[in-house]
C-alpha cells in the first residue's frame, strides 16, 4: 500500500509551496483579508498545535520522525481494500513531514491561514496546509474506526 505515499508527497509540496508564497508576500501578524471570516496572515509557531510545547523544537521534531516512520510501517501493512485508511494515513504523513521540515530548517512552523468570526468574538488559531492535511487525515481515520463494519463484527 506504499502506492498511496504519492498523496503524502503532494501534500508536502503544496504545503511547502504555500508557505514559501506566504513568507514572500505577507508581513508577520498583518492580516490580508481574503473574504469574510478569512485572512491570510503570516505567523510563526515555535511549538505544536495552538503553540503548545513552545521551546521543544527537537523533541517535537523527534516525535514527528517517529510518528512518520510508524505511519509508513502502518501503510505498508495495510490490505489492498483499506484504501481510505491509506489515504487518511498518507494525509497525516504529508502534513507531519511538511511541519517537520519547517521545524528542522527554520526552528518554527510557518502558518498563514487565519479564520475568525468577529460578530461572535471568535478567532481560531492561524494554521497551514500541513495542519489541514493532518486534521483531515486524523478525522478520516476516526470515522473509519467508528464505522468500519468489518472491524466491528
Amino acid at each position: 500500500m506504499l502506492k498511496w505515499t504519492w498523496v503524502s508527497i503532494l501534500v508536502f509540496f503544496i504545503d511547502q509551496l504555500t508557505k514559501w508564497v506566504a513568507e514572500a508576500n505577507l508581513e508577520e501578524h498583518v492580516p490580508y483579508p481574503v473574504f469574510n471570516h478569512l485572512n491570510m496572515m503570516l505567523a510563526y509557531n515555535y511549538g505544536a498545535a495552538f503553540s503548545s510545547f513552545s521551546g521543544f523544537r527537537w523533541w517535537l521534531a523527534g516525535l514527528s520522525i517517529i510518528v512518520s516512520l510508524f505511519i509508513l510501517y502502518w501503510i505498508n501493512k495495510l490490505k489492498e481494500n483499506e484504501t481510505w485508511t491509506a489515504i487518511g494515513l498518507a494525509l497525516v504523513l504529508g502534513g507531519a513531514i511538511g511541519n517537520l521540515v519547517d521545524r528542522l530548517l527554520n526552528g518554527k512552523v510557518i502558518d498563514f491561514i487565519d479564520v475568525y468570526w468577529t460578530e461572535a468574538g471568535y478567532h481560531f488559531a492561524t494554521f497551514n496546509v500541513a495542519d489541514i492535511a493532518i486534521s483531515t487525515g486524523a478525522a478520516l481515520l476516526v470515522v473509519i474506526s467508528l464505522f468500519d463494519k468489518q472491524k466491528n463484527q
